[in-house]
């Protein structure tokens, strides 16, 4: 399964969350460590959710840039 990330750079870390999970972001130092957070926070909230037999979230975020001229 596949889901949209986003990431926000701020002044002393990075951000990143997910539109299809709500309540779901992380923080941290740089990008990539950002990165394997928010991936392991995914599975182990989708994991959550099965043995929960709760639904999962389908992934219907889209993103694109669009450059301005």
């Amino acid at each position: 399964m596949k889901y949209t990330i986003l990431i926000e750079k701020g002044k002393y870390s990075f951000g990143a969350y997910v539109p299809d999970i709500p309540g779901l972001m992380t923080v941290a130092k740089t990008k990539d460590i950002t990165l394997q957070l928010v991936k392991e926070a995914i599975k182990e909230h989708l994991e959550s959710l099965e043995n929960n037999g709760k639904p999962i979230p389908e992934s219907r975020t889209e993103s694109e840039s669009v450059e301005i001229e």
